[in-house]
């Protein structure tokens, strides 16, 4: 079988991996996500190329946080990164001479479960990627759904408070804006802003900067007995339970698959998450309920799923 590239292009990093054929991860490479389009690609094909010079590479996925085309060509809008309208594909392929194609970062990740993973063998399937921002996916019959355009299901941008925290996309209130690691960055800053006694060790982060107060930093203190991050990480269960009970209301999915960097701290939340969900749907206690898991490829799931793409170019 031959190894394709596999790269997951979020608003904080560029991961590439070298995938072989049983979805395994055979070497890996990184890079921060820079700001500017040219800078971007150039990051990308620099990750892709120190894994190149390593090993035979037949093909590479993108996959990418944002609007792809149904031809998997461009990128027509990506809310935390800057490309809009961009024929991405064509762009990299031509600097790397190899194939590429592109995937929503979460369709990726979710055929990487499907194939590899939590969501195998399961006819309808939500993939919830909760990193940056919100990302989402939906498999039908083993297949991803992009919709009419290509675009859907932009689950992150689902309005969850009319007038709420302003999002990136432009509009306000959007579910990535309550639940994923920027938000639960800015619950924390919020919450010591009202209780300014109650976590000496978020306090301390915060004083020079509120921007030191991040997603992860929230995370550890909260294993740590923080109350505050605890009391943040509560939050954020209670908003991803809403969120879901409204994505089963549209899809009523056999499984929904809980997926990147912020699912690596789900102890501190899911069970909650799963609670507030069961309260909250529609006809609770009259209707099965889809199971909720945490990816089992982790945060290369998006990766994987790229690469599987990119191997269906060299078949």
């Amino acid at each position: 079988m031959t190894a394709t590239v596999g790269v997951d292009i979020g608003g904080t990093s560029v991961r590439a991996g070298l995938v072989d054929g049983y979805g395994t991860v055979l070497d890996t490479a990184r890079a921060p996500t820079p700001t500017g389009e040219a800078a971007l690609e150039a990051a990308i094909v620099a990750v892709v190329t120190s894994l190149v010079e390593r090993h035979r590479v037949g093909a590479v996925g993108l996959a990418v946080a944002g609007f792809v085309t149904r031809d998997r060509r461009s990128v027509m809008f990506a809310p935390h990164l800057a490309w809009r309208g961009a024929p991405v594909a064509d762009r990299i392929a031509d600097r790397l001479g190899l194939p590429v194609v592109l995937e929503h970062d979460a369709n990726a990740a979710l055929l990487a479960e499907y194939r590899f993973g939590a969501a195998r063998g399961a006819r309808v399937a939500v993939l919830v990627a909760i990193g940056t921002g919100i990302g989402g996916g939906l498999l039908l019959g083993g297949a991803p759904f992009r919709g009419a355009h290509g675009v859907a299901p932009e689950l992150g941008h689902l309005c969850l408070v009319p007038g709420g925290r302003p999002c990136s996309c432009g509009k306000s209130g959007c579910w990535e804006r309550y639940c994923s690691g920027t938000a639960l960055s800015t619950t924390a800053v919020e919450l010591l802003a009202r209780h300014p006694g109650r976590s000496t060790v978020l306090a301390r982060e915060a004083a020079g900067d509120s921007r030191a107060v991040t997603g992860r930093k929230v995370a550890a203190a909260a294993r740590d007995g923080d109350p505050l991050a605890q009391l943040a990480m509560a939050e954020l269960a209670t908003w991803l339970g809403e969120g879901l009970a409204l994505v089963a209301d549209v899809y009523d999915p056999e499984v929904v698959v809980i997926a990147g960097g912020v699912s690596e701290s789900a102890p501190l939340f899911l069970d909650d998450a799963r609670d507030h969900y069961k309260k909250v749907i529609t006809g609770a206690g009259y209707r099965p309920l889809a199971r909720i898991r945490t990816a089992q490829l982790g945060d290369d799931a998006g990766l994987v799923g790229a690469a599987a793409l990119a191997a269906e170019l060299v078949r």
